[in-house]
């Protein structure tokens, strides 16, 4: 299709737009853009797009990536003109995240990056539209030799262990995005995002931020899986957001690192949480569950070059606003369950 413009605004699909990331991009794109948001609720939830729902430029369609999509069968998406200019940028991002979704979501896991990959392909295919795909800092597996990873480090993955289902399903869909787009002659962009954190990450989630976060509000003593001189990088919500949108808007095709590399000890992480919220502790170290891997530390000196962009928030600012988000869903979450690890890896 060669899109016509008709709207003041373009329109740019977000798949797992209720998700943790995808919400916030919307909240951003629809300031200046039509955006159709498209979700299952697998793991994403209605909470994060809420607020979205009443805006005149946003259309929300609950449905799984992994069929097929038909945008102009939806009469509600007649006021954006689908059915004669398409959309004008696809945000792939569609997949469960979490590390505690990998066992209980794992076909549902490889499914997202698989077909769901597939089915956004084909749409920005036949709107002429431009792809940014959200793949993973995990597709390089574990570190090496301390090094950060730069983009053409080929990685070290594991394809049956207990992570495979998401580190294979983001190398496959990465490969799949690359040979459709290369083939079809169409304009992509894969962006692996590292370690990411801030408000709307499932109080549950399994990761670092939120568990210790959980765990200093309900006054639990911290648990950092691994050595407390392990080191991780933590970039903001928001700035992960700009720099998918920037990756958007510039004119080349291309692989980037999208993270922080500021490095930071794990036990200085669960000190800056607990002076936050203001609790004394006890630390506990335990081993990782098989479904943790240690953190990479991302090169983004291509992304910086090319692009312009490099995360601004400070990871006090951040961990504020992630620890006032979480002290106001607390209600949600039953901590008297303990640590969230136990009931799905009996560590």
């Amino acid at each position: 299709m060669t899109p016509v413009k008709l709207l003041d605004r373009p329109t740019a699909l977000v798949t797992g737009g209720a998700g943790f990331i995808g919400s916030h991009l919307c909240d951003e794109l629809v300031k200046s853009r039509n955006v159709i948001c498209v979700d299952n609720f697998i793991t994403g939830v209605e909470e994060n797009i809420d607020l979205l729902l009443q805006n005149p430029h946003f259309k929300f369609i609950r449905h799984d990536m992994s069929e097929p999509l038909d945008l102009e069968s939806f009469p509600e998406l007649d006021i954006f003109k689908v059915k004669v200019q398409g959309v004008q940028e696809v945000y792939n991002l569609a997949c469960p995240t979490s590390p505690l979704e990998y066992k209980k979501l794992p076909l549902e896991t490889l499914q997202a990056n698989a077909q769901g990959t597939k089915h956004a392909l084909e749409i920005a295919y036949k709107s002429d539209a431009k792809i940014v795909h959200a793949s993973t800092a995990a597709i390089y597996g574990e570190p090496y030799n301390n090094q950060p990873f730069t983009e053409n480090y080929w990685g070290y993955i594991d394809p049956v262990g207990p992570r495979s289902c998401y580190n294979e399903g983001k190398r496959y869909a990465e490969s799949l995005v690359y040979s459709y787009a290369t083939a079809k002659k169409m304009p992509f962009i894969i962006a692996r995002i590292f370690n990411t954190y801030g408000p709307r990450t499932k109080l549950n989630d399994g990761r670092m931020i939120p568990d210790l976060v959980n765990k200093a509000i309900a006054k639990q003593p911290m648990v950092i899986y691994g050595a407390e001189d392990d080191i991780s990088t933590f970039c903001y919500v928001s700035d992960v957001v700009e720099g998918l949108i920037k990756l958007m808007s510039h004119t080349g095709s291309g692989i980037y690192n999208l993270g922080s590399p500021e490095q930071y000890k794990l036990i200085d992480v669960a000190k800056l949480i607990m002076q936050l919220v203001d609790v004394k502790l006890p630390v506990e170290n335990k081993t990782p569950p098989p479904y943790l891997s240690k953190q990479g530390v991302p090169d983004i000196s291509k992304i910086k070059e090319e692009i312009g962009w490099f995360p601004l928030i400070p990871l006090v600012e951040g961990l504020r606003q992630t620890i006032d988000y979480f002290k106001a869903h607390q209600n949600l979450l039953d901590m008297k369950a303990g640590d969230p690890f136990s009931k799905s890896f009996n560590v």
